[in-house]
């Protein structure tokens, strides 16, 4: 992964400045029609299901095991819980593959799982978000298994992108895409004869044809997808590869062969095309037919915060995960630019900010930033920020990258293909430890589909309940103290405070927030615009204002 990052604040930058939050982007205020606009300050938990919890035994988790540990989100403090996918589907990238968009897969449950899990969720006061994959449908899908099976003039086949191959006999890709995964974007088929066929297009795995949305029938059927979940009474879908769905007329040559990424100053034939628009201010339309807040989040990789903006207008999503931030270093200079270049971006169009650390695609934060001091200290700056705040399961308690998974247990369909992504995604879907000891500890009654590291029950729930210096407890009270306290939240900007190299200080309200990124403490006078009046409210780590020092790696929340 590539990251796109503003160029870092200068020295002259470093001065003290305002802009003003307006009213209108309070939670707390009406949206149009009376609906609260609780998106615009959620905390939202990203539940990978079968890593979550195992509620039959089978060594997988399922949608009996989220709903068992709902409490547990609860108690943390969050909003709102988005469940990877959980659709019917032969599991060739965990699930990213759907065969079947109305459809449980049995290795998760069925409807009527999801039909109480949900409810359960609504009396717990927390919303429901369901992935949504639009790009791309499993080879397993009716429609794309008809088209085979009818062979070259089947009208399955326009609603996938099918194509004769170059060459004297046609031996050759359509054109010279690759797929994210590695190697060519492109499978050729069989016909039903034996005979060599027409290829298809795949930005994936091979199991995972594009849908073209060129076709109205593909815009009817996801229509349709969107009313049977919110039926279910769903409260929002995750857009996966949000920005992909549309590709360049022609399906030109990228006139390249270096291997594509998912972030980058890249203009790709197939990726942000600006025809995406189009279908979510349909898709809005939907939202808005069902009331209550429904909202649309994109997983939107774009070469800059304004293009990523451009999914947000106000007839279109509603959110947009901040990979920008989530690429940024722990380094005060890059943070306080992606900060800027976010919020900036995002008030242009009225949408809020998101912030987002880690998800079931990169290495956990903990791993990447070089230590858990440093993740607790991250994860504070993140929640002091304005906007929606995005948790990966286990961030809470800390879990680091495993990153010793033996090759023959890992599942990662791209580690399996030459010249594609590095294809350890496993390492942050080892299954939670709810336990010190037992099965799993406490996954499951029947081991962990993911071998699970010595040492994995010390880092577990049971182990860090009531222990004040554990990240679940530190977790638990900074989402509660952003709940209560009236300046943290919704919003549109901070107040930069002068601060030293190395060290991010803001202020918003009567709310102060100071994260030193360096390895040396720092005099707390160094700060300027620090009242002397202030009491702290937590800090990610062991720290006493009467010192006067703020520790390497640390964040500290005050109020004045």
């Amino acid at each position: 992964m590539t990251q796109h990052l503003a160029a870092p604040a200068t020295p002259a930058a470093n001065a003290a400045t305002t802009t003003a939050e307006p009213a209108a982007t309070s939670a707390s205020n009406p949206a149009a029609g009376g609906v609260p606009q609780w998106w615009r300050d959620a905390v939202i938990y990203q539940v990978y299901p079968r890593s979550f919890a195992d509620g039959n035994g089978d060594g997988m988790g399922d949608l009996a095991g989220v709903r068992r540990r709902l409490p547990h989100l609860a108690e943390l403090g969050v909003d709102a819980v988005w469940l990877s996918p959980f659709y019917a589907s032969p599991q060739a990238d965990a699930g990213y593959d759907v065969a079947d968009y109305r459809a449980i897969d049995p290795m998760f449950g069925d409807l009527a799982d999801a039909d109480a899990l949900i409810d359960d969720a609504h009396g717990l006061g927390l919303k429901i978000i369901v992935d949504l994959v639009p790009n791309h449908s499993s080879d397993q899908h009716q429609w794309f298994r008809q088209a085979l099976r009818e062979g070259p003039g089947s009208p399955l086949r326009d609603r996938y992108h099918f194509r004769t191959g170059k060459g004297p006999g046609g031996e050759l890709p359509p054109n010279d895409w690759e797929s994210i995964f590695g190697g060519p974007a492109w499978t050729r088929t069989t016909d039903p004869d034996g005979t060599p066929g027409d290829w298809y297009l795949h930005l994936f795995a091979p199991e995972q044809p594009d849908f073209n949305w060129d076709h109205p029938a593909v815009h009817d059927e996801f229509r349709s997808v969107l009313r049977f979940w919110l039926d279910m009474g769903v409260d929002g879908f995750r857009i996966d590869v949000a920005h992909g769905m549309v590709k360049a007329e022609g399906l030109p040559d990228m006139g390249r062969g270096e291997q594509l990424r998912l972030l980058g100053n890249q203009v790709l034939p197939f990726f942000d095309q600006d025809g995406v628009h189009e279908i979510y201010r349909s898709w809005r339309t939907v939202l808005e037919e069902y009331g209550g807040g429904r909202i649309g989040v994109a997983e939107a990789w774009t070469p800059s915060a304004d293009r990523t903006a451009l999914y947000l207008r106000p007839d279109e999503l509603h959110q947009a995960f901040n990979f920008h931030y989530l690429g940024t270093d722990w380094d005060a200079a890059a943070l306080r630019a992606t900060v800027d270049e976010s919020l900036d971006s995002m008030r242009t169009v009225g949408a809020p900010t998101t912030w987002v650390l880690s998800n079931h695609d990169v290495v956990r934060h903990r791993t990447r930033f070089g230590g858990l001091a440093r993740a607790r200290a991250a994860s504070l700056l993140m929640l002091a920020l304005p906007g929606s705040a995005y948790v990966y399961q286990g961030e809470e308690l800390g879990l680091p990258e495993v990153l010793d998974l033996p090759d023959e247990v890992r599942q990662d369909p791209s580690f399996f293909k030459d010249n594609g992504q590095d294809g350890l995604r496993d390492g942050c879907r080892v299954p939670l430890p709810w336990t010190v000891g037992g099965s799993s500890h406490g996954f499951g009654e029947g081991g962990s589909w993911l071998p699970q590291p010595e040492g994995w029950g010390e880092l577990s729930v049971e182990a860090q309940q009531g222990d004040p210096d554990s990240t679940l407890e530190l977790y638990r009270a900074a989402l509660t103290i952003r709940r209560d306290h009236p300046d943290l939240g919704a919003g549109d900007a901070v107040q930069w405070l002068a601060a030293p190299e190395g060290v991010l200080a803001l202020r918003r309200g009567a709310f102060l927030c100071a994260a030193n990124t360096t390895g040396a403490a720092v005099p707390l006078s160094t700060v300027d615009g620090l009242p002397p009046e202030r009491r702290t409210l937590l800090a990610s780590g062991p720290f006493a204002d009467a010192d006067g020092l703020l520790p390497a790696d640390t964040v500290v929340w005050w109020t004045v």
